[in-house]
């Protein structure tokens, strides 16, 4: 591997189990960033998983942990 590419890091959550975590886009006052993760009901801890840049990446989150309906958006 290359000196300048990062690792990949694989996160905890792997698949969603609705009763343990709740799907939240994490949304910044001052840049307007995105991210998009969950957050464990019992801890209250978020887990970031990706970037939300445009409605394409939304799309993919929702497809890749089958996401149905609205995400709460937490500033």
């Amino acid at each position: 591997m290359p000196w300048f590419q990062r690792k990949k890091t694989v996160s905890p959550v792997t698949r969603f189990d609705p009763e343990r975590y709740t799907p939240i886009i994490r949304c910044s006052i001052c840049t307007g960033e995105k991210s998009a993760g969950f957050r464990d009901r019992t801890t209250g801890r978020v887990e970031e998983i990706m970037l939300i840049r445009d409605d394409r990446d939304l799309a993919d989150f929702r497809a890749q942990y089958g996401i149905e309906g609205k995400i709460e958006e937490v500033y």
